[in-house]
């Protein structure tokens, strides 16, 4: 294995992209050895956004602009270029969903980008989507972790192979192994998700003796996750690193975690990190690890320096994308004000987006119901504690099936619902997955032992138990106590249950019920029963769900 170098030349944010590549031009010699150069930029986790956001942030078209100035900067200094991004370009906004991402994956192929990791939301549609969608985007997915179960085979493209201003360059691309335990069962029952470190100290070595790379890189959708602490979540691209021979990645680019990897030092991370602020990425045994947080908001860009077959990191910055900063004014007030300088849109893709935009916006507009204050799906709410927006949702689906109680997952939910009037569009910001609404009917002991499992998961991850019209007590890790609509649980009595088909199917590691006898499927979606809930209920009392 090579050396890699490991220092680092970090200059100070400039406002002024032209100011950004310091790099001196393609093969000049230093002591009689060739130097070329490498700028690697990158996004993750673009999830719908392809149009900006109410405030004018990020969006494809402003993205694009940027792209074009930094691809064609670096170009004209020598350096190979390469775009990259780890992941998840669907799900998240309904304008985007209601068209299976074709505007995104469109529009990325006219921003160019050169290779992507396939994520687990590339698995919330049938694999006949996810073809489809490959056949928009006229760059490959990449993942070499994940097999057909029946033939042992890779389901997708490895790798990709590269060859610009005299430097072969190798992209692998990897998949969290959490996909099994999170997709949708329907979509991926014959796909294996196998552990990539093995995978990947094999590919290396194959792509070492078959293509000898003088750069390779991890494209990946996996997290980081600060010193390795991954808690319930498979590991990530620390560990991937930390795992393998020195060196036997130069760079990883990832996506799924959804945050700016930002290093104050050591394995420490930059908590004070703001847009328009320097970033340094992490390193671990030989390996640069960067990510651009979410949406968009970013663009990554790493120049690199390769010489005497070491690689140098010789800067390294985080651009927003026409992101606003809270400014605190003398009269106590907050004043909104752009982190960098504003960047125009292009006309071209923004004028190509549009009709995908006005297509999606006409589906879901018009108000469908009113809420007297905030129903609470925030990420870092609804996993670690009981919320009313779960209660609500809950309440919506034993409506459907005139349920006893009701469980989901907390992961599932993916957006608050605001004080005020509610659209289709706010509901479809909480369900974009399409689940439809299930139910189980229980009996005895059988349902007190799945309870046993379902209360004992732990707050912090996409399980952790939502409930309604349940209430139970555990003691030394043991289930104690059930209630059921405020009665005490009799092992005599049949109780019916609600649950979504996600669940109920085992994801995110519940009991698979629906090979069961008593379990029942039905049609109506997770989306129409909460649009129905608020159709016939408005305008709803947030309160009467309150966890209290």
């Amino acid at each position: 294995m090579r050396a890699f170098v490991t220092t680092i030349v970090l200059v100070s944010f400039t406002l002024s992209i032209t100011a950004c590549n310091t790099a001196p031009p393609l093969n000049e010699s230093i002591d009689g050895s060739q130097v070329r150069f490498l700028t690697i930029l990158h996004t993750n986790d673009n999830h719908g956004r392809f149009w900006h956001n109410e405030k004018g942030e990020y969006g494809m078209a402003a993205r694009k602009t940027l792209i074009d100035e930094l691809r064609n900067q670096a170009q004209a200094q020598g350096h190979a270029v390469l775009l990259l991004s780890g992941g998840d370009i669907n799900t998240g906004v309904p304008e985007s969903d209601l068209q299976y991402a074709e505007p995104d994956f469109k529009g990325m192929s006219l921003i160019g980008y050169d290779a992507m990791a396939l994520g687990n939301h590339a698995f919330d549609n049938p694999l006949s989507v996810l073809d489809l969608q490959q056949t928009w985007a006229n760059f490959p997915f990449l993942s070499a972790n994940i097999f057909f179960k029946d033939s042992g085979q890779n389901a997708f493209k490895e790798y990709a192979i590269f060859q610009q201003q005299d430097l072969t360059i190798a992209v692998i691309g990897l998949t969290t192994t959490d996909t099994a335990k999170i997709g949708n069962p329907q979509y991926i029952n014959n796909l294996e998700f196998r552990e990539p470190i093995q995978i990947t100290a094999a590919l290396t070595q194959r792509l070492e003796q078959q293509y000898q790379p003088d750069i390779t890189i991890a494209v990946t959708h996996m997290g980081h996750y600060v010193d390795a602490s991954y808690g319930s979540n498979a590991p990530g691209d620390v560990t991937l690193a930390r795992s393998l021979p020195n060196n036997t990645l130069d760079v990883i680019i990832g996506g799924r975690s959804q945050k700016q990897v930002c290093m104050a030092s050591g394995n420490i991370n930059d908590d004070n990190f703001k847009p328009g602020m320097s970033c340094k990425p992490d390193q671990q045994n030989g390996t640069w690890i960067m990510q651009a947080h979410e949406w968009g908001k970013y663009v990554g860009k790493a120049e690199f320096k390769f010489a005497d077959d070491q690689l140098t990191l010789l800067d390294y910055k985080l651009l927003p994308v026409n992101l606003y900063l809270d400014k605190p004014q003398s009269d106590g007030s907050i004043k909104l004000e752009l982190a960098t300088s504003y960047i125009p849109a292009d006309t071209e893709l923004k004028a190509f987006l549009m009709p995908f935009q006005a297509k999606g916006a006409a589906q879901i507009e018009g108000t469908i119901g009113y809420v007297d204050a905030k129903l609470e799906g925030d990420r870092d709410k609804v996993r670690v504690q009981q919320t009313n927006l779960a209660r609500v949702i809950i309440q919506a689906q034993m409506n459907v099936v005139g349920a006893d109680f009701g469980v989901i997952s907390g992961g599932g939910m993916r957006n608050s619902i605001a004080l005020g009037e509610v659209s289709y569009k706010d509901v479809l910001q909480v369900h974009p997955f399409k689940n439809t609404i299930s139910y189980m009917d229980w009996h005895g002991q059988a349902l007190w032992d799945y309870l046993e499992v379902l209360t004992a998961f732990e707050p912090g991850s996409g399980a952790y138990l939502q409930y309604h019209k349940l209430s139970f007590e555990r003691e030394n890790g043991v289930l104690t106590t059930v209630y059921i609509d405020g009665k005490p649980f009799d092992k005599n009595q049949t109780y019916r249950m609600s649950i979504n088909s996600y669940n109920a199917a085992g994801s995110d590691g519940y009991a698979i019920l629906d090979q069961l006898a008593g379990f029942v499927k039905t049609e109506e979606t997770d989306a129409q029963a909460l649009r129905r809930f608020f159709v016939e209920n408005s305008p709803v009392n947030a309160a009467e769900f309150s966890p209290i």
